[in-house]
Parts: C-alpha cells; structure tokens; sequence
C-alpha cells in the first residue's frame, strides 16, 4: 500500500484546463511515450497502441487502444523502479502510479486521462480537467491558449522558460550527468514530493504570496 503524504499547503489557484477529446491520433507525439532520468541518462518510455490496417492516422484520438500482447507494463515499471527507487519521494507514490498501469486501461486516452489526474493531484495542481466537445484548428482561442502542438518531442520545448520556470531542482542522478529539464512531470514528483507545486508556481506568483 503507498504510503501517505502531507499535500503543500502553497496550492495554486483552481483553473479549467481542456484535453484535446476529439483529434486523430499523432504519431511520434508526447501521446503514447514520455521522457524520464535513468542511470544512463534521459531515456523514453512508449506505451505501444494496437494498430489498424490502413487506418494511418485516421483514428479519432478515444478509439485508439493499447497493445498488451507484449508485457511492456512490467518493463515500464522495472525501468522506474531503477531510475527513481533512491529519490525521496518514491515510496509515497509508487504503489498508486503502478496501479494505473497495472489495471491494463483499454485505449490510450483513458490511460492518459488517469495519468494526467494522478500526476496534477499528487502535485498540487487543482485543475478542473474536461474534454473537448468539437475540434478546433490550431490556434483557436475557442478554449483558451492553445498547447496542442507547443509541447512535442520533435520541437523546441520553451514553454518553461516563458513563464520564468526553467530552474534545476534534485534529480537522482545530477551528479552524474547534470540537470536534465523537459522531463515527465514522474521526476518532478519523485524528486519533490508535496513541494513540486513550488517549483511549478510562476515567480511572479510566488512574490505575490509573500505578505
């Protein structure tokens, strides 16, 4: 059973965040893999999808499914036990992020959707998360600023230094190999537990709570 620990008090402000519910699926995207610090440095975990013959891309985001045929839940799981069993945080989240993994979700959206609720939880975000009715073309402003395609594996990632949150915090191995940013939201969690909400939280914010 995972152990339990104290949420930071310093949490953000609830705001409405919308998950793309209703595009087709994109190949080689932050949709079915995520980067993580290892021993060897930054690696990529994948969660392969079953494919559809001549389908191509044409598959609506909610219908695409997960391929256990292989057991790559147990490979996933062993990989982050050896990167990330020595951080502080490990033991208070392990067992419940497992569980996701271990209860086999059919499609890629929900596996997704179960991930993304963990993660914004654990770390203090209080995101009030909904889906898409329509699809909207990039750039639409019809629910709110548009991330679809700003966060992607094969594209300059500057969203963190645009909001002044690009800063080094622990990681297992820096010693090693240095700080390592652009990470699954996993290394921020095990690494800093209930204070990953300070390192999230905008300078400007912060300065704004100091009486």
């Amino acid at each position: 059973m995972a152990k339990e620990v104290a949420l930071s008090s310093d949490r953000v402000t609830p705001s409405i965040v919308y998950i793309e519910a209703c595009e087709n699926y994109q190949k080689q995207s932050y949709r079915n893999r995520c980067s993580f610090y290892s021993d060897s440095g930054k690696q990529q975990l994948s969660f392969p999808i079953v494919h559809v013959a001549g389908a191509h891309n044409n598959i609506p985001i909610k219908e695409v499914r997960i391929d256990y045929s292989v057991d790559w839940v147990t490979r996933h799981e062993r990989a982050i036990v050896s990167a990330y069993r020595t951080s502080a945080y490990f033991d208070y989240y392990v067992d419940e992020l497992f569980s996701i993994l271990d209860s086999h979700p059919e499609t890629l959206f929900g596996l997704n959707r179960q991930l993304t609720e963990f993660f914004a939880d654990k770390t203090g975000l209080k995101i009030d998360i909904r889906e898409t009715d329509d699809f909207c073309p990039y750039g639409s402003s019809i629910y709110g600023e548009d991330y679809r395609e700003r966060i992607h594996p094969k594209r300059p990632d500057n969203i963190l230094s645009g909001l002044g949150l690009e800063k080094p915090y622990f990681q297992v191995f820096s010693g090693k190999y240095g700080f390592i940013p652009n990470l699954s939201v996993m290394d921020l969690l095990f690494n800093e537990g209930p204070e990953s909400i300070l390192y999230l939280k905008a300078e400007s914010e912060r300065q704004h709570d100091i009486p």
